[in-house]
């Protein structure tokens, strides 16, 4: 099976086989209260077939000049306890969005298939959005947009014309999400764009682009937390390890980005995302897990339950999904 299976029975016969005083040592954070290990929904999966699509942002050589299929994602989260992933767009040539819509519902009916759901990419400034979006209105497996908003082709202000925001209130008419991908000096903007759409639902991803290596955030957390006032967002716990340097980061780095975003947004508006591959310009998928669960540690089980698992089935309503 794809789904990993709980190592409930294993730990018990291990804790039968040694001394009460050694086991505290012999057990992973997450199983010292609960031998149940943590569910993780993974809610920024990315795959991409270079002999279908083009990713234009892609640059010729680097780490991510590879195709990276579902067979290599489940090598890459192997043991991890990945339960169900949301595809997130990847940011490839818009004549080819509506293929790679189709493409991600193919992968989500596949019954053996971990995919569950998907966020496809759009371009709301333009015109004709309302007639690409409108017809997933009823399909069960996509649940919003994005448009990456940090890349020369989005100058700042990009989400603010007036086309754009009609765009994104109509996803909330049409019960979708909006995925904010920006620049972290632009969360002002995402700020107004969240009171001009007051109906729709928006995700910010990557902790709102926090960079690691930043050594003052004073206006991030300054912005991030303007953001959070806005009860009709949630932010995703991702996406950061991938501007820390390979090999010289350790999870007290990532930490105080992690802290700021749970402490700000609370326990129920935050949600996990591998951001895989991308996330392995800075770390393989099981380092940045296992620095995630290290940081969060010492938080309660529901919380963690609630960051990793929980809150993107309340989110993206995967409880009523079945395969």
């Amino acid at each position: 099976m794809l789904i990993s299976h709980s190592r409930r029975d294993f730990l018990k016969q291990s804790l039968a086989a040694v001394s009460g005083a050694a086991v505290p040592s012999l057990l992973p954070a997450e199983t010292k209260m609960d031998p149940t290990p943590l569910r993780i929904i993974d809610t920024h999966q990315h795959l991409w077939d270079r002999k279908q699509f083009k990713l234009p942002w892609i640059k010729k050589g680097s780490t991510l000049d590879h195709d990276f299929m579902m067979s290599d994602y489940l090598k890459a989260t192997e043991g991890l306890n990945v339960v169900k992933t949301i595809y997130m767009e990847v940011d490839l040539d818009p004549s080819q969005q509506q293929a790679e819509a189709e493409y991600v519902i193919g992968l989500c009916e596949m019954p053996d298939n971990l995919m569950v759901a998907a966020v496809i990419s759009g371009r709301p400034a333009l015109e004709g959005f309302a007639k690409y979006i409108k017809p997933f209105k009823n399909n069960a497996y996509i649940m919003g947009v994005r448009q990456v908003l940090h890349n020369d082709a989005a100058p700042a202000g990009t989400c603010l014309g007036d086309q754009f925001k009609k765009s994104i209130q109509l996803l909330g008419e049409l019960g979708m999400s909006f995925d904010l991908c920006m620049r972290p000096t632009e969360l002002l903007d995402a700020a107004k764009l969240i009171d001009a759409c007051p109906d729709t639902r928006f995700i910010l991803d990557h902790c709102g682009n926090a960079q690691v290596p930043d050594k003052d955030r004073t206006q991030w957390k300054r912005d991030l937390e303007a953001v959070a006032k806005r009860k009709q967002v949630v932010c995703k716990v991702s996406g950061i390890v991938a501007s820390a340097k390979p090999g010289q980061w350790k999870a007290d780095d990532l930490a105080p980005i992690v802290n700021h975003v749970l402490d700000t947004f609370g326990p129920d508006r935050v949600i996990f995302g591998g951001d895989w591959p991308v996330c392995t310009l800075g770390a393989t998928y099981k380092e940045w897990a296992e620095a995630l669960k290290t940081i969060v540690k010492d938080r309660s089980r529901e919380q963690q339950e609630k960051l990793f698992h929980d809150n993107a089935v309340r989110v993206y309503e995967l409880g009523t999904k079945t395969k």
